[in-house]
């Protein structure tokens, strides 16, 4: 999963130049991608793309194509989830986070250009995870990740709950094509989380409460 280790100081011009040129292997797949989608993108295409050699690609990522997609993987959720944590680290009460957590991703999904042509021509590559064995894994992840801003407002089991309801949300918008809702409209949103989102977590506090 990680970048072969490089035995010089961190801040130094060999490991700084090493993750230019990763950054620059990553925007060519995801710009490969795009036009051509996953199972048509190879190596040379992502390296014309970059502007390098085949042998600076495998220098820069050993595993060739494999790393490439799982390069291309992490960086653009490390990146999804800077932008979520922007949004959401800004909301002032529960319904508003929830809403940005949800609009934050739908908006992401959609202005990904690598992600809509898989949507078109491949949906199978992007969602056979979501769909099956994985499903569990893709809900622990997300869910551990927006869980603590929601627990501003709720405690802990409550604010995986939460995570968890408007992950599946999310979730049912990209496996479902006639879905009516438009999660990146926040009026849209505001209404979903106030009808079916909000009055869950309020009666699982209440029960909590109970106990």
């Amino acid at each position: 999963m990680s970048l072969a280790a490089i035995d010089k100081p961190t801040g130094s011009p060999q490991r700084g130049d090493a993750a230019s040129k990763r950054v620059a292997i990553v925007d060519a797949a995801l710009a490969c991608v795009a036009a051509r989608g996953l199972k048509a993108t190879t190596v040379d295409d992502v390296a014309r793309a970059a502007g390098m050699s085949r042998a600076t690609l495998y220098r820069t990522l050993p595993g060739g194509r494999d790393d490439v997609i799982r390069a291309m993987a992490e960086t653009e959720l490390a990146r999804f989830f800077s932008a979520l944590a922007v949004a959401m680290g800004g909301a002032e009460d529960l319904e508003a986070a929830l809403v940005a957590g949800i609009t934050t991703t739908a908006r992401w999904v959609q202005d990904s250009a690598a992600i809509q042509t898989m949507l078109e021509i491949e949906p199978d590559e992007l969602l056979k995870n979501l769909s099956f064995g994985e499903m569990d894994q893709a809900l622990a992840v997300a869910a551990g990740f927006s869980a603590p801003f929601y627990g501003r407002w709720l405690e802990h089991e409550q604010s995986l709950r939460a995570a968890e309801w408007a992950t599946r949300i999310v979730l049912s918008y990209l496996l479902d094509e006639d879905e009516m809702i438009d999660l990146t409209d926040e009026d849209d949103v505001h209404g979903l989380v106030g009808r079916f989102v909000l009055p869950g977590i309020e009666a699982l506090a209440s029960s909590t409460r109970t106990l």
